[in-house]
């Protein structure tokens, strides 16, 4: 073709277009393609912003979007870089130092912040009249204490307190800070102050123990763009923080809350592409007689597949526009729902999502209507005389390869793990094979019982006859019955594996923040302290943990060799290389904690099987060989990081003298369930005859507080952790990733009806002629009504069946490779789906086949042709 005719092709195509915008099978590939580009671009809108959001609020309890920390003052130049790439920095400074009033003295840990913090958030102070949300901390001059120094100390709003040579004015009681930390580092009552007061006090001298810390708060690409002076940084020891590492809690929620839209979006995608599949096979018998006449006017191969891939084109790229359009008013609307929840503003939507969900449609297109597509291209001009000439329909494998191909290349796009997009297109794949023998059987299963329901009179005869009329037309179309059989069921399937995920990650959520998870950790309880502690507790607190000894060493060495030449060079500038990890004691597995490799010191202890809570750090000594190293189990992760592996020997240095121990287990903990512990646990006997306090975490309720100031009283040597704020903190983002998930499967819906109204649409022409045919051997309208309900009930109900069967399959698998959750079972799924899917297709079809049951029989009879 020349160049000249270009024009003229498109001309023609688009004038095809606006006319066959009439049909019905066009109509649904405009709704599937559309509705493609609008889940598409809505979830990815949507998910993008909300990511970044959640991500931006999960980094309010680090602080910030980068922490940089160490024991000296940063370089000019890492401040430079970090500012150059468009980062905010704010300094914090801690320290431990006395605070004095009159002859009342409390050493606290002091915590220095200047003018910008805090960087996300907002300080709850009381500063004499009532409880205040500021976006700022303390203003030179004064101090800012934590409830339990004012309880300490007795102080009030107005007082002054000495901090080395100056003095400063209390101004506030801290009820809650928006980076509060949970960790154990800080076993003082805290005291904010501002930077500017800092020289004054002389507290900061060669030698003093300080943390340096620079908070950075910027937009991804930012944090991006210096991710290699992070590395850097790592490497020379600096601890880098980053939410999803250091809030194991907060970053399991939010990954899978982005791998579960990222399945509702492939979802939502993958009904579109079955829609766009069958009404496209319409859309090509109904043009087979166009194609057959521009054969006979000279047109080629070629020109017949350029004119319909143009006018398909078209089509896809005005659906785009229009999809693009509602998945940006979506996620508009989403938003602004959920706006009353969202204690952040989520950054303004990027073009990526945009351009992903136009690809979309287009791979669609091409991937599931592309094979039935060059059917067109091999028709003869001899139809136009002879009607049975039809070109041969593509191989259904040949389809469901290139459509597989396709979704299969969305899939790894989406999820980013090539193995997982792999695996689950090979089982997909291997399912459907599966399902059309299966699906073959259950229709045959149906049908037969359908034929052998009994002949009676009264008011059941006229529906068992209707089921049996209902019967023989999905037996007389048999393949076109099974196809749209294995349509609906992978409807039905999708839609259900979506709402089965998303209940059973609700469910994990939801028990993973009980409401007697502990809320106030108790530190530094000598062992003399220990007996009246629990004493103090028993009774008062809702839920406790076990009482865990803890002795404070570093890791020196493993296997003989220093540890930081020993670990991988990635790991060189890890947190546990650089800093003493709290180490236990105890005789049995803790709550929580699985062992995944190796065993147990004593075989046959169980967890949860601990009896009284002081029983297990007060078990008799078991006598070890002189010299030997003893067994220890370390957790899986640090395992992981530092390269270790069962048998290695691990020394630590606990004051002057060293301990060495053998790796024998490793373990996973629990980490989002906010109590104790211990990357290293060594059996009893071991760790005793050195210096060590004790741990125990427990929940106190809103009328229980008073117990608190009685500990303080009588154990003030015993450090109160209060982390009821970051309890409320994680509790706020698992519900508004909850409503996230309840509103997209809703879009999943949207996908699944398309699925439907295509199929059920691109039937209409036979179910026309046979519908006249009926009306002309004197069929009642009311006998068609309740065939075609019935036809269309039994459809739904064998594809419900089969929907359950792979929505069960499919689930277990997502569980076991992609969330990390156990498989469950659903029984209550093997009902509903069924009952709803013949309630569902039943009320469709029957709707749908409504003008078909008013139209004369003669204009029935007149698409026999198109049938």
């Amino acid at each position: 073709m020349s160049r000249h005719a270009w024009p003229a092709l498109l001309r023609l195509s688009a004038r095809n277009l606006i006319r066959d915008l009439r049909a019905a099978d066009v109509r649904a590939l405009a709704l599937a393609l559309a509705l493609a580009v609008a889940a598409s671009t809505m979830i990815g809108f949507f998910l993008d912003r909300l990511d970044r959001g959640l991500t931006r609020q999960a980094g309010q309890l680090a602080g910030g979007d980068v922490v940089l920390e160490k024991g000296r003052p940063f370089a000019d130049e890492v401040r430079q870089t970090l500012e150059e790439a468009g980062l905010t920095l704010s300094e914090q400074i801690d320290m431990v130092s006395m605070v004095s009033r009159g002859e009342r003295f409390q050493p606290a840990s002091l915590k220095v912040v200047d003018s910008v913090y805090p960087h996300y958030g907002t300080v709850r102070v009381d500063r004499g009249n009532g409880i205040e949300s500021l976006a700022h901390g303390p203003p030179p001059g004064e101090v800012w204490v934590a409830p339990r120094l004012a309880l300490l100390m007795e102080l009030e709003v107005g007082d002054r307190v000495r901090l080395g040579e100056t003095q400063l004015e209390v101004g506030g009681v801290v009820e809650r800070e928006p980076d509060q930390s949970a960790g154990f580092g800080n076993f003082n009552p805290r005291l904010m102050m501002h930077r500017d007061d800092l020289d004054a006090t002389g507290l900061v001298q060669e030698g003093s123990r300080i943390e340096y810390e620079l908070l950075a708060a910027g937009s991804a690409e930012a944090v991006a763009r210096v991710e290699p002076l992070l590395q850097r940084l790592r490497r020379e020891g600096v601890e880098v923080r980053d939410v999803r590492q250091d809030r194991p809690q907060l970053g399991s929620a939010l990954a899978r809350a982005e791998q579960y839209l990222s399945l509702a979006g492939l979802a939502a995608v993958l009904l579109a592409g079955v829609a766009v599949a069958m009404a496209t096979r319409r859309y090509v018998e109904r043009h087979l007689d166009t194609a057959a006449l521009l054969r006979c006017f000279g047109a080629t191969q070629r020109d017949l597949l350029r004119l319909f891939v143009l006018q398909l084109l078209w089509l896809a790229l005005a659906a785009s526009a229009l999809g693009a359009l509602l998945g940006l008013a979506g996620q508009a609307l989403l938003v602004a729902l959920l706006a009353t929840f969202l204690p952040f503003s989520l950054p303004a939507p990027g073009l990526l999502p945009l351009w992903l969900g136009v690809f979309t449609a287009l791979a669609v297109l091409v991937g599931f209507a592309g094979p039935t597509l060059l059917r067109l291209k091999r028709v003869s001009a001899l139809k136009v005389l002879r009607r049975e000439l039809d070109p041969l329909p593509p191989s259904a494998w040949l389809v469901v390869g290139v459509a597989a191909l396709v979704f299969g290349g969305l899939l790894w796009l989406y999820s980013g793990d090539l193995w997982l997009a792999a695996g689950l297109l090979l089982g997909g794949l291997v399912m459907l094979v599966v399902l059309w023998g299966l699906g073959g059987v259950l229709l045959r299963l149906v049908l037969r019982g359908t034929a052998r329901l009994p002949r009676g009179r009264g008011p059941a005869d006229g529906m068992l006859t209707a089921l049996r009329l209902g019967g023989q037309q999905l037996a007389r179309r048999r393949q076109a019955s099974l196809g749209q059989l294995l349509a609906f069921s992978v409807t039905f399937f999708t839609v259900a594996m979506i709402a089965l995920v998303r209940g059973d990650l609700l469910t994990t959520w939801q028990a993973q923040l009980p409401a007697d998870t502990p809320n106030h950790f108790a530190i530094n309880i000598q062992p003399q302290e220990r007996d009246a502690f629990a004493s103090a507790l028993a009774g008062a607190a809702d839920a406790r943990t076990a009482l865990y000894p803890m002795v404070r060493g570093r890791l020196t060495a493993i296997n003989g060799q220093p540890a930081r030449e020993a670990v991988p060079a990635e790991a060189r500038g890890n947190n546990a290389l650089r800093r003493e990890l709290n180490l236990t004691w105890r005789a049995t597995l803790p709550e929580g904690n699985r062992v995944v490799a190796g065993e147990w010191f004593a075989a046959g202890q169980e967890e949860g099987k601990e009896g009284n809570w002081l029983d297990e750090v007060a078990a008799e000594p078991q006598a070890s060989a002189s010299g030997a190293a003893v067994p220890i189990s370390v957790e899986n992760g640090l395992a992981e990081r530092l390269g270790l592996t069962l048998g290695d020997r691990l020394t630590f240095t606990i004051g002057s003298d060293t301990v060495t121990g053998e790796v024998t287990s490793l373990r996973s903990l629990d980490w989002e369930s906010f109590r104790p512990n211990f990357y290293v646990i060594f059996p009893p006997d071991t760790l005793e005859r050195f210096g060590h306090s004790y741990i125990t975490a427990f929940h106190l309720g809103d009328d229980d507080r008073d117990l608190l100031r009685r500990l303080v009283r009588e154990f003030p040597g015993v450090t109160l952790l209060d982390v009821e704020a970051i309890l409320a903190q994680v509790r706020e983002v698992l519900a508004q990733v909850t409503r996230a998930v309840e509103l997209v499967l809703g879009f999943v819906l949207l996908a699944g009806i398309s699925v439907l109204y295509a199929a059920l649409t691109a039937s209409l022409p036979v179910r026309a002629h046979e519908t006249g045919l009926l009306r002309v051997f004197g069929a009642s309208n009311r006998l068609l009504s309740r065939m075609q309900a019935a036809e269309f009930a039994v459809l739904g109900l064998a594809s419900g069946l089969m929907g359950a069967l792979l929505a069960e399959l499919a689930a277990a698998g997502i569980y076991l490779t992609w969330f990390d959750l156990a498989p469950r079972f659903h029984w209550g799924l093997w009902l509903a789906l069924p009952l709803a899917g013949a309630l569902l297709i039943g009320l469709i079809g029957h709707l749908l086949s409504r003008g078909l049951r008013r139209q004369a029989p003669a204009a029935s009879l007149g698409l026999l042709g198109e049938a």
